[in-house]
């Protein structure tokens, strides 16, 4: 772990000291991409408990046949955001796909995206004009009840000056996933301001994750060797399984040095 006296040094940036929203996005790769997306979000899931941190899965979209579309996990701890910052980018995955007759190496990406956690104090200031804002409702994926693939109780909003996008489908009524969908979506817009060092709302550009080839900050080889190897700190671990059961604080920290000495 990170000494006392480190971290808040590396931990000092604007939002750091709040929770989190962490979006997982399968790329390209098919099932097999949907599959490592579950993966991932089990990793993180699984560091959040270990760490003790309160967290839900706040949005769950399944694939057709196997693994996630997408999904958002919230952790509300303290610091949730900023060590967690550094996750944001394409992860790559090769390992004999589970779902070829050949078992034959496959390549997978899924792209990982991280606000924080504001609550309205945070946010009061910022404006957006309706204008620039793309609302649709659609029916929620997932388990939920009755209810929840009958109505369309689940928000997407897109800021369309910057394509920046946000879903809400965590509650049962469409005015609450609205307000929920407004809300981080400030919070994005304001993250992603911070790191841009964009003054304005209207300064920023667009913010996608691209979850594709040579995108990746991080590449997790499961075949024909076992290493995971960070692309910007150069950390590297060979421990896959342990690192994919959400031992990630070597990674983390090694991000967190590496951003620092970079700045």
């Amino acid at each position: 772990d990170l000494d006392r006296w480190e971290l808040s040094q590396l931990l000092s940036g604007p939002f750091d000291r709040h929770g989190c929203l962490l979006s997982i996005q399968a790329g390209a790769g098919g099932t097999d991409a949907m599959d490592w997306a579950e993966m991932l979000l089990r990793m993180y899931t699984r560091w959040a408990e270990k760490k003790g941190y309160k967290h839900q899965l706040v949005d769950h979209m399944p694939g057709e046949e196997a693994g996630i579309k997408s999904a958002t996990i919230e952790i509300d701890a303290p610091y949730a955001y900023g060590y967690l910052r550094g996750e944001k980018g394409a992860h790559r995955l090769v390992r004999q796909s589970p779902f070829n007759a050949q078992a034959k190496r496959q390549t997978s990406f899924a792209g990982v995206d991280i606000m924080p956690l504001l609550d309205d104090a945070n946010l009061h200031d910022i404006d957006i004009d309706s204008k620039d804002l793309e609302i649709t409702t659609m029916r929620a994926g997932g388990k939920g009840g009755q209810n929840v693939n009958k109505v369309e109780t689940a928000v997407r909003i897109v800021h369309i000056p910057t394509g920046i996008a946000v879903r809400s489908a965590q509650e049962r009524s469409q005015a609450m996933n609205k307000e929920i969908a407004m809300r981080n979506l400030k919070a994005k817009l304001l993250a992603v301001a911070q790191d841009q060092r964009a003054k304005e709302i209207s300064e920023i550009r667009g913010d996608l994750v691209s979850a594709d080839f040579g995108s990746q900050i991080r590449n997790y080889v499961l075949h024909p060797y076992k290493i995971i190897k960070d692309t910007r700190s150069n950390f590297e671990a060979g421990d896959t399984g342990a690192v994919l059961d959400g031992d990630i604080d070597d990674f983390l920290a090694n991000y967190l040095r590496h951003a620092a000495n970079s700045a």
